[in-house]
């Protein structure tokens, strides 16, 4: 499914980067410095891009603390145009632990009274960027999950305040998981679904921005088309109901402020419940009134049916959902 934004739901949630003071002057410094022996590349005949002595500094950049910052922030521009990052940075001496230090130091910043500023957010974020291009990558996904790094992000999306800061902090966040569920990989919806991933997205999704709320929807979207995500969403009443009721909710507000990318994942997450025969019977019954047509989609409030006029994909999936539940 296609995402918010280009490249999918996950395509722009890196966080919003502030510029280093020095980041001109350090990357011409960089420019004269040869990589260590233990950054090299494997393989000699290795035919993927081509790593530069500037990305290798920055690598090594991050074990300095008065350099980590300008080397997040550059690392994480060039993580969409290398793809051998991911693998080069897991493998290189301490490169994780400084994602993962940075990562851990503000959480005393998360405790109330909340106390996050926009400079402690951006960095931060900057991590979380190379923390999804790690999750991405199909070498260094496994080393990931065995890691259980994604565990290190579940406090950023447990907060509530609606600050800016803290907004790009869960959206970045949600950036890294749903990498990791958009590459269809069972392993990755068995490690998610022994977490909390579940009810912290539900929140998200009920009280977020709308970015937010759309990327927590695709996660948990992509978790039920999984068939172990299905069975676990509907092994308990209480567990359907808890989906059911966010999704209901998040009609009532589409309703009233449609987003056309918000309700293509909402329209999907109905649809695949009704492959569960016991969901698909609940749903006949409490489908929420503002996607309650006939298959025409004559009787849809007028402000679903304009969305729906901007993606026909969607507009499909709803009338099949219609059809399932028997609406005439």
């Amino acid at each position: 499914p296609a995402g918010p934004a280009q490249g999918g739901p996950v395509g722009l949630v890196h966080g919003v980067h502030g510029h280093g003071a020095h980041g001109a002057h350090h990357a011409h410094h960089a420019l004269h410095v040869r990589p260590a022996a233990h950054l090299a590349p494997a393989q000699a005949h290795d035919h993927r891009p081509v790593v530069d002595d500037v990305v290798y500094a920055l690598i090594q950049d991050l074990q300095k603390a008065d350099e980590r910052e300008t080397a997040l922030l550059e690392l994480s521009k060039r993580r969409e145009s290398l793809q051998d990052l991911a693998p080069i940075l897991w493998n290189s001496f301490g490169s994780v632990v400084a994602l993962i230090q940075e990562i851990v130091s503000i959480y005393p910043q998360l405790a109330y009274p909340p106390n996050l500023t926009a400079n402690m957010s951006n960095r931060v974020c900057n991590s979380l960027a190379l923390m999804q291009c790690l999750a991405s990558h199909g070498e260094t996904r496994p080393l990931f999950l065995q890691a259980q790094i994604p565990l290190l992000l579940y406090p950023f999306l447990n907060t509530v305040s609606t600050d800016r800061p803290f907004e790009y902090l869960r959206l970045t966040s949600l950036g890294v998981i749903g990498a990791l569920v958009k590459v269809d990989d069972p392993e990755v919806i068995h490690f998610l679904l022994r977490t909390e991933i579940i009810p912290l997205c539900l929140r998200i999704m009920e009280n977020g921005s709308e970015l937010s709320k759309t990327v927590a929807t695709f996660i948990v979207q992509k978790l039920l088309l999984d068939e172990q995500g299905l069975i676990f969403v509907c092994h308990t009443p209480e567990r359907f109901y808890a989906v059911a009721t966010v999704l209901a909710k998040m009609v009532e507000v589409l309703v009233a402020a449609p987003s056309i990318r918000l309700l293509k994942h909402v329209v999907r997450c109905y649809l695949r419940l009704c492959d569960n025969a016991h969901a698909k019977e609940v749903l006949k019954q409490c489908l929420p009134d503002g996607l309650q047509s006939d298959p025409s989609l004559q009787r849809l409030p007028e402000n679903i049916l304009r969305a729906l006029e901007e993606d026909h994909a969607t507009k499909r999936w709803l009338v099949t959902l219609l059809n399932t539940l028997s609406y005439r």
